[in-house]
């Protein structure tokens, strides 16, 4: 007798269609799984074994050829667990197969015939509404993230033996249904930017850098409030659309990260620690899941103290900086995760912290300073618009009642900007001027006579690249927007220089 279910595998984020093709045959018992089954998957033979017989079904003592198909496609993880036990049971004559048609199943079981969570069910719900299946089986504990996809029915079960008994129509599972809207409104921060006390200069470039979607770096001593500034930019950042927060929570779903929240209403703060490999910040593996610039998709990734990161893993970020997506290649195929974030970095200006400090001397040499410096890869500094000193906070400051306006103050004026950039950019892929291409920044971005000079001027004497030139540009789009101004004023380019800081310092 054959059986086949329909279930899926993950692609990157993304999910495919499976058929797991059961058939019971002539033969010494034995069960033999193919279709390029990692070793998850033929581990399920024993789990699929005990969960039917714990959970009072017979186990067919016959030659069992279970085949995933397509035969091309890696197969990995434990989510095959429940349709090979459910085809299993319906080649067996347990279960009518024709039951079977119109369900798309995933779960893994446990040896008692308890459905297990597994990775992924929000990108697998989202292929099953593509390809017209209407109806999706899966653990309870995924059935809430899954149901955030429109056009599918989407039914939890908790054991083996409920989901025989629902396929039968023995028992009756309601679908599940999940309001988006309820995670938007519990998405708040326990932080708020009014805690920082001084560093007026910072907090502009904080909202300059959340206006405009700009790489960031803090430059200061120990201690001047640089982390605490960092983790303040999610808070006046716009809030997530529906399309992207299910983005963020489709990522986070496959690298197994959501800890049960059915959708991701926040935008994702990650900060990784500098020990951290090239393959866990970009992403890879034997089979590629998504590194930290994927976790921080449509979010924010900071990275602190900079230069102790080894260089070769910082040099991965060039390219996810540019193209937004990060493309993971093995021997069977490559992968491609969206890595579309808000980079912000902070480091010491020399290796004891006090280069530059009015009120403690260096220790460092000049030479040491460089050195120190130079782990940190021109190239990528180059690629990080907003570079900016953050001096040591004064007595008096941190004894002031108040640190400034609330973060809700500033993120008005933040979407107001984000607002003015996304009619100018008429629907376009492009959500902020950080994102521009160069035929938009000619368009968007033209200077008046006295402008061109200063900002000429500060490229010769500074000893700026293109790439510099023309993030100068796009920062003074944002300042200018940020003003509620149309044109570029001298004024907008001054301040989008005095962003280079390091550029000026050594």
């Amino acid at each position: 007798m054959l059986a086949t279910v329909l279930s899926s595998a993950l692609q990157g984020i993304d999910a495919t269609l499976v058929e797991v093709e059961v058939d019971l045959g002539r033969g010494l018992p034995q069960l033999t799984i193919v279709g390029l089954p990692e070793a998850a998957v033929r581990e399920s033979r024993e789990r699929v074994r005990s969960a039917i017989r714990n959970s009072g079904y017979e186990f067919p003592a016959e030659r069992i050829t279970i085949n995933l198909a397509p035969a091309d496609v890696r197969k990995e993880g434990s989510a095959y667990d429940l349709p090979i036990a459910l085809g299993l049971l319906a080649a067996a004559g347990t279960l009518p197969r024709e039951r079977l048609a119109g369900h798309l199943i995933l779960g893994e079981l446990s040896l008692d015939g308890r459905v297990k969570p597994v990775r992924g069910a929000l990108a697998v719900a989202d292929a099953a509404a593509t390809l017209g299946i209407r109806r999706l089986v899966l653990p309870a504990a995924n059935s809430r993230e899954a149901a955030m996809v429109s056009g599918v029915e989407v039914y939890g079960v908790a054991s083996l033996g409920e989901a025989v008994e629902f396929l039968l129509e023995r028992i009756r599972l309601e679908p599940c249904r999940v309001d988006a809207s309820d995670r938007f409104r519990a998405a708040s921060s326990a932080v708020d930017l009014s805690e920082v006390r001084g560093q007026q200069h910072a907090k502009r470039a904080l909202e300059v850098a959340a206006a405009g979607g700009h790489n960031l770096l803090l430059v200061g001593p120990p201690g001047a409030g640089k982390t605490m500034l960092a983790t303040r930019i999610a808070t006046i950042l716009p809030a997530l659309t529906l399309r992207e927060a299910i983005e963020v929570t489709k990522i986070h779903s496959v690298a197994g990260q959501l800890d049960g929240d059915p959708l991701l209403g926040a935008r994702p703060f990650r900060a990784p620690h500098h020990t951290i490999s090239a393959a866990g910040l970009a992403g890879g593996g034997a089979v590629p899941r998504p590194g930290e610039v994927s976790l921080a998709h449509n979010g924010v990734l900071f990275l602190d103290e900079l230069p102790e990161f080894p260089r070769h893993v910082l040099e991965v970020l060039r390219q996810p900086m540019e193209e937004r997506r990060v493309t993971v290649s093995r021997a069977h195929g490559s992968l491609s995760f969206p890595a579309s974030f808000l980079l912000v970095t902070a480091m010491n200006p020399c290796p004891c912290g006090f280069f530059g400090d009015a009120r403690r001397a260096c220790e460092c040499a000049l030479a040491e300073v460089r050195r120190y410096r130079s782990r940190v890869s021109g190239p990528l500094l180059d690629r990080i618009d907003l570079q900016v000193e953050t001096p040591a906070v004064r007595p008096l400051e941190l004894r002031a009642a108040t640190g400034g306006e609330p973060s809700t103050d500033v993120r008005a004026r933040v979407d107001r900007a984000r607002e003015r950039q996304l009619r100018r950019f008429g629907g376009r892929s492009i959500v902020c001027n950080a994102q521009m291409h160069t035929r938009d920044a000619r368009r968007h971005c033209a200077l008046d006579a006295v402008a061109e000079r200063l900002l000429e001027g500060a490229i010769e004497r500074l000893g700026l690249s293109a790439r510099a030139h023309g993030r100068i540009l796009k920062i003074a789009r944002t300042i200018a927007d940020l003003a509620g101004e149309e044109r570029l004023q001298v004024s907008h380019v001054a301040e989008a220089i005095q962003y280079r800081s390091l550029d000026r310092a050594m």
